[in-house]
């Protein structure tokens, strides 16, 4: 089968391998297959992987050959969980496998998704049912994680949440907290990722510079009650604890490492601020999404810019970084 791999840090190829080994797992066809910043960064070299690694997280495809089980019949049309998980720790034992001590990631730890077919245990997949477009079906792994991450602040009609960074994550997140009621405010350098965003339900939308200015009319001044970071910077972070009100909460979606200028650390004490760091999702959370996407709730297809076949996988992945793209997908088969 065919399947894109890292070979070296900055390389990829497109390469014939084997097929996957199904001892009684389900044996799944992949249909579309999402590029995500993690395999960004596995391809840059900045997450270490074993070479060569058939890369991929994101997907959606369909049962070709049941696993033992029978749980789910051959047809069915299914994402994976990409967490590798022991079912043993203590983590895993409070059904928080996302944490597992002992897990991993496809495409990272294992190899991924970004292949003609995979194979994995039944207890993975998740039916995606016929309502969901197939273009909307090649977002559900980060709507998961966007669930995850939404489900650790209390919002109420009426509170007011600034989302900062307006790419693929932040853009479910406007749709996510504007179906809970609240008045959301967008922040992001790009003009049409903000009319994107008042277009998915944000109430205004602001360019960084203008960003506190915008959240003070909005609140009368007192800041937003949660201020979600979905941009992945040290400094947009920084910016989302300065935007957040006294007592507020703050979700630091983005993925950091640190190396920029520091973190405003008084007003974390003086605000008295809570900050969350979700981070990927569990099984509930996936099912979830898959529900609020079949629903007819969110708008995922709208944030899906470019597809390509598996065979241009180089330029799918230069798409990525360009600024005329949100989800770049890559189709299989």
């Amino acid at each position: 089968m065919k399947a894109v791999r890292v070979v070296a840090p900055g390389e990829l190829d497109v390469a014939d391998v084997a097929d996957p080994a199904v001892a009684g797992e389900a044996l799944v066809r992949i249909h579309r297959a999402g590029i995500c910043g993690t395999d960004v960064k596995i391809l840059a070299g900045a997450i270490p992987v074993d070479f060569p690694r058939v890369m991929g997280h994101e997907m959606v495809g369909e049962i070709v050959q049941a696993g033992s089980r029978g749980i789910l019949p051959v047809g069915q049309r299914v994402m994976v969980d990409p967490a590798i998980a022991c079912g043993h720790c203590d983590l895993c034992w409070e059904g928080r496998p996302n944490l597992c001590l002992n897990g991993g990631l496809l495409g990272r730890d294992a190899d991924g998704v970004f292949a003609e077919y995979i194979s994995a245990p039944e207890s993975r997949l998740l039916p995606v049912p016929e309502a969901i477009s197939d273009a909307a079906s090649g977002l559900l792994q980060v709507l998961g994680t966007c669930v995850h991450a939404a489900r650790a602040v209390n919002v109420f009609p009426g509170d007011v949440v600034a989302v900062v960074g307006l790419g693929v994550s932040g853009q479910i997140f406007v749709q996510l907290l504007a179906a809970r009621g609240t008045t959301v405010v967008g922040v992001t350098r790009s003009e049409w990722k903000r009319r994107l965003a008042i277009e998915h339900g944000a109430a205004a939308t602001a360019a960084p510079d203008e960003a506190a200015r915008t959240v003070a009319e909005v609140t009368g001044g007192r800041g937003a009650d949660v201020v979600v970071e979905s941009a992945g910077y040290e400094s947009t972070l920084a910016q989302s604890i300065e935007l957040a009100r006294t007592g507020g909460e703050v979700v630091v979606f983005g993925t950091l490492t640190g190396g920029d200028k520091g973190l405003p650390y008084y007003q974390l004490y003086h605000k008295e601020l809570t900050i969350h760091n979700p981070r990927a999702a569990r099984p509930t959370d996936y099912q979830r999404g898959i529900e609020l996407a079949a629903a007819g709730v969110l708008d995922l297809a709208s944030i899906v810019t470019h597809t390509l076949p598996l065979a241009d996988a180089a330029e799918a992945f230069t798409l990525v970084n360009d600024t005329s793209s949100l989800k770049v997908i890559m189709e299989v088969g």
